[in-house]
């Protein structure tokens, strides 16, 4: 399995069977998963804490670390399609709809090389 050929809804059907096998859906209130997501987002930032943007960056071309944060990423991802399951939630239509209020809210001409807080963007 590979992103170029894999649908988000058989990530989700994995997700679903792995939670489903060991009846875990009785701790999986969206309380409990938004909780969870959280704290493994935490625990990917951990990765990068203290080291500058540039070393930040190199992480992709060290094997062990990248596959640390791969297994990071993929936790959030887990916890992300556990919650969008028990909330019968379509990520592909959320996205496309939060894109959608993004392109509004932050026009390329005004945001391009800038970053996308209002107090980070230089006054001209």
């Amino acid at each position: 399995m590979n992103d170029h050929e894999t649908p988000i809804a058989e990530l989700r059907q994995l997700v679903r069977k792995f939670v489903d096998a060991r009846d875990w859906q009785q701790f999986h209130s969206p309380k409990n998963l938004s909780m969870a997501l959280a704290i493994e987002a935490a625990e990917l930032m951990e990765h990068f804490q203290w080291i500058s943007m540039a070393v930040s960056r190199q992480i992709k071309d060290e094997p062990v670390n990248k596959a640390a944060v791969g297994e990071e990423l993929a936790d959030v991802l887990a916890y992300t399609l556990a919650l969008a399951n028990v909330l019968n939630l379509d990520l592909t239509e959320s996205l496309v709809k939060k894109m959608e209020k993004n392109e509004i809210k932050y026009p390329v001409e005004e945001f391009r090389g800038q970053f996308g807080s209002g107090a980070a963007r230089s006054e001209n």
